[in-house]
Parts: C-alpha cells; sequence; structure tokens
C-alpha cells in the first residue's frame, strides 16, 4: 500500500485523505456518568457565560461575511436563546484536519458540529473516549421540540441513534421527500440549440456533445466537476459511472451490499473517462475542481456541462451569466445511461437524516444543559421559522399564513445569490441543528428550469440502490474505518492514473486484487451486517 501512496506522482493532494487520528483523552465510563450528575445539577440557564461553538462556516455564508460573529442568523439565535456564543472557525475545508488536532489537545468547546457518523471507531467511540456526550438523557429533560419530533417520526427516530441506542448530536433532517434530489447534470441549452443537438441522454450522447462543444465551440474544458475533498466527488452519486450498473461507493442490489470499484461496471466507467480524458472532453484540472473553479468555468464558458446543484449551480450562473449574455441558457439533462429508453439506476438522493451539519456536545462542557436547550430551539416553532426563513418582517413575511421571502432574499440589492442572501439570514440553504422545510426549496428556486432539474434528477432508481444511514457497533465501525481509509486512498490514486493514462487500464485487474488484500470483502460484510440490524429494528 505504502508504494502506491508514494507513486501518486502531481496526485499527491489525493494521499491527504485519511481518517481522524481518534486520540483517546479519557477511560470514560465513570467520567460520562459524573459529567452527567454535574449536568443535572446545573441551573436552569447560565446568565451571561459564554459558551463555545466549533463550526466550518458554510462556504455560501462565507463568501458574503467570513466570521460567524458577522453573520445575522448566528447574532439573532444567540438573542432568541439568550446564549452568548464564541465561535471557534477551523480554515476552509481543514475542518477534519483541524477538529483532529483539538481533539488531541484535550481543549474542547461546549458546542461541535461536524460529521460525526464519520468519525474514525463511530459516534459511540467518541461518547466512550469522553470528547462527546450520550445525549439520551439530556434530551428527555431538556429537549422537548427534538423529542416530540423525533416520536412522531419513528423511521427518522431510528436513523439518528448509534447501534448501541445512543443520540449523539442535534440532527440536520430534509423533512420533505423533494429536498433529497437537488443535484444533477447541467448543460449549456443556448450551445445545444446553437448547434442543433438535443439534450444528451445516453452514454453516445454525451460524447457528441462534448465533442462538438471543444471542436465547434472551442471550449477548453466541456466537462468539469467537483474533484474535493475527494477525487471523482462530482460522479460519485452516480452520474456516467451510474450508466454502467455501479457507484464509485457502497450500494444495494437484489438485497446484497456492493461495492462499485470491484465491479466490473467500473473498468468500463475508467475506460471511458481515459478517453474522454485523452481527447480533452474532461477539464485537464480533473484532480483539483472546487466550487469556485466550476463556478468560473461555467459562467465564462470555459466548460459547458457539468455536475451541480440546483440552487448553487444554476440559480447562481444563470443570472449572472445573462448579465454578460442574454442569450444564455442552462437545462437539466437526465442521469446518463447506456442505451436510450433505460431508466437510470442511481442519482443524487440523500436519506431524510445526513451527518452533516450534526451539532455535538463536548464532554468537558460545563454548560451542557444551555447548550441543550439552545440547540433545541431550532426543532420548535419559532426556532422552525428562523432557521428556514429568517426574521420575519426582515428575510420573510407571512402571506395566507406561509413563510414567504422578502425580495432582500430572491432580489438581493447588492446583488448576493439566493443562496447567499439565505445563508445570511437563516440556514436553509445549507444545513444545521433543524428539519428543513419543502417551503425553501419552493421559493429558493426561483427559475422553472431549477424546479425542472430536481423532477429530471429525480426520475432514477436511486432510492431502490441506496443504503440506509446504518450504524456499527464501536467494534465494527473501528475496523471498517481501519479498512476503507487504504481503500479509499487506492480507489482515488488509482482511478486517476487510469483516467490521465499514467497507468494502462489493464492494471485495473491488479488494482482490485490489490483492495481485496486490504480487506474490502470484509468491508462489506461489516454494511450487511449493520444492515440487518437496521432492517430488524
Amino acid at each position: 500500500m505504502k508504494k502506491h501512496r508514494i507513486i501518486a506522482l502531481l496526485l499527491t493532494a489525493i494521499l491527504a485523505i485519511s481518517g481522524l487520528t481518534g486520540c483517546k483523552s479519557t477511560e470514560n465510563n465513570g467520567e460520562q456518568s459524573a459529567v452527567l450528575e454535574k449536568i443535572a445539577g446545573q441551573a436552569p440557564a447560565a446568565s451571561g457565560d459564554t459558551l463555545t461553538y466549533w463550526a466550518e462556516l458554510n462556504g455560501n455564508a462565507a463568501s458574503v461575511k467570513p466570521r460567524f460573529q458577522d453573520v445575522p442568523f448566528f447574532q439573532e439565535w444567540q438573542k432568541r436563546t439568550g446564549v452568548k456564543l464564541k465561535f471557534i472557525q477551523p480554515p476552509s475545508n481543514q475542518a477534519k484536519q483541524a477538529l483532529n488536532v483539538m481533539l488531541a489537545s484535550g481543549e474542547l468547546p461546549d458546542m461541535i458540529e461536524y460529521e460525526w457518523a464519520n468519525f474514525p471507531g463511530g459516534p459511540e467511540k467518541a461518547i466512550k473516549d469522553g470528547y462527546i456526550l450520550r445525549l439520551n438523557d439530556l434530551i428527555d429533560q431538556y429537549a422537548p421540540n427534538l423529542k416530540r419530533y423525533l416520536s412522531e417520526h419513528p423511521d427518522i427516530d431510528k436513523q439518528i441513534k448509534t447501534a448501541d441506542g445512543s443520540y449523539y448530536v442535534f440532527p440536520f433532517i430534509q423533512g420533505d421527500p423533494l429536498l433529497r434530489t437537488y443535484q444533477g447534470p447541467i448543460i449549456r441549452k443556448d450551445w445545444l440549440e446553437e448547434l442543433g443537438l438535443s439534450v444528451p441522454v445516453t452514454i453516445d450522447d454525451w460524447y457528441t456533445v462534448l465533442q462538438t462543444f471543444k471542436e465547434k465551440k472551442g471550449v477548453k474544458a466541456p466537462l468539469t466537476f467537483l474533484s474535493t475533498p475527494s477525487p471523482l466527488f462530482g460522479v460519485e452519486n452516480g452520474a456516467f459511472v451510474g450508466a454502467f450498473g455501479v457507484k464509485k461507493g457502497f450500494y444495494l442490489k437484489n438485497g446484497q451490499v456492493k461495492f462499485g470499484p470491484i465491479e466490473p461496471g467500473y473498468r468500463q466507467f475508467l475506460a471511458l473517462f481515459r478517453e474522454w480524458y485523452a481527447e480533452g472532453l474532461i477539464d485537464r484540472n480533473i484532480a483539483t475542481v472546487d466550487t469556485r473553479t466550476i463556478d468560473s468555468s461555467m459562467m465564462s464558458g470555459r466548460s459547458g456541462a457539468s455536475i451541480w446543484n440546483a440552487g448553487s449551480g444554476i440559480g447562481t450562473w444563470l443570472p449572472l451569466l445573462k448579465e454578460k449574455d442574454p442569450k444564455a441558457e442552462f437545462v437539466a439533462a437526465p442521469y446518463p445511461v447506456l442505451h436510450k429508453g433505460e431508466r437510470p439506476m442511481f442519482g443524487q438522493r440523500v436519506n431524510p437524516y445526513m451527518s452533516s451539519g450534526g451539532v455535538a456536545i463536548s464532554a468537558k462542557s460545563s454548560h451542557a444543559a444551555e447548550a441543550v436547550r439552545m440547540l433545541d430551539y431550532g426543532y420548535g416553532e419559532e426556532g422552525h421559522l428562523l432557521f428556514n426563513f429568517g426574521i420575519e418582517g426582515v428575510s420573510y413575511t407571512m402571506k395566507n399564513g406561509r413563510p414567504t421571502y422578502t425580495d432582500l432574499i430572491l432580489h438581493n440589492p447588492d446583488k448576493l445569490a439566493p443562496s447567499q442572501a439565505i445563508a445570511m439570514y437563516s440556514r436553509a440553504s445549507y444545513f444545521g441543528p433543524f428539519v428543513q422545510d419543502v417551503a425553501y426549496m419552493e421559493q429558493y428556486y426561483m427559475l422553472q428550469v431549477q424546479k425542472d432539474a430536481v423532477s429530471i434528477w429525480s426520475d432514477t432508481d436511486a432510492e431502490t440502490y441506496m443504503l440506509p444511514p446504518v450504524q456499527k457497533t464501536e467494534r465494527e465501525s473501528a475496523e471498517f474505518s481501519a479498512i476503507m481509509q487504504d481503500v479509499t486512498t487506492l480507489v482515488d490514486e488509482m482511478s486517476l492514473r487510469i483516467i490521465l493514462g499514467i497507468d494502462p487500464l489493464e492494471s485495473y485487474e491488479d488494482y482490485v486484487a490489490q483492495l481485496k488484500a486490504l480487506n474490502i470483502d470484509r468491508a462489506v460484510a461489516i454494511q450487511k451486517a449493520a444492515l440487518d440490524r437496521y432492517n430488524a429494528k
């Protein structure tokens, strides 16, 4: 394995993919009990005290106000709850590394917003190692809003607990099926019409379109997509690779857990992208494309197609592009298939509970009860409005009993995109400790092309093949994380090496053998065991 990390050449950034060290601060079964006893004796409020809150600021907000304390939403949340916050903000895209350093130091804030489901060993290990609190008793005593919501939604309740039954975060929940698909292929409609082309459906259609964009329009990077935080990230939901009956990660097929990169269809996908890259149809910077690169490429005409969001993609690009080129148009394309008439197996689709945006309470906090009350606010009626729509009379008004965004949001006088303006006054355009409201999306998607896009991208069988948010035991999670750290590194490295032409396509068989040696079959078995437990609940 070390051999392959060394020979990554220009792709060394890939090899930074790693989990947290999971450094242990205590053997803490006794400490957990002591902390809970201390919480029980806390006063109802710690008036005048300042709680600390660790989180990475979402890009929609950071592009306008780079510090939490300057964002109106976070000012209003503190005002409403009477809790003062001091924000600890890691550098952009470095949350995992920064959290690792912080945990090792033992200096922990009161609240930590992180994807705890991905913690090495799982959230149960984070609890047992004395990093975060088990929240069951705290939610029962101090979080009536979240407790009520979970009792009314037992299907979601089982998604947010560990295999041992522990609540560990105040979760972000997408409360309506319409909210769960928001991403897919996007293409320049005006260019298609100019060149006499139709919206591509099959892989062959896409080849024709991208080749024509390059030859007839002189487009330098016909297809661009995200490659951060990991290579090929933009296709992980099934775009292009799904046409070959696989995904880049785990999925279900006939009740069995599969891992796409060891299936024959993945070799076919690599062969396709290898050819397209060699012909200049894919962005030459495939290993380093971030959101700013996509924005720049799609708005400048450097690229004509991408895989991105209806909101921060179409909704952001089109108004700005039309200012320079009134004829410019984007349109959503369906997830590609091999043969016309086939229905896409895969496409972007998320479960109601996403691990992103979950807020845990530190085991070191002396204000845990107060933190719980503050976090519970987002699940109540007033908090629901604040987190989804912002401040009444400023960012929304009530019309016929419905919260309606004002022009400050939808037609911002400072030329902010709706996603940016929403992020100033609410958290609806990204995530957080609340239940997302579908009325946000219905207004946020101002353009008909955005509404059409969701319908087009949803027309897949993704729901049939996706894994539910299964929870592993502490032992399973530790073993799974150790396996997947090496597996993920090898998949990313070798996928790019084959696509870029550094290694021959024939090296794929050797690469599968290496994945087998890294115990990928054991990782599949762990996923299956977790799935069986989940289904038995």
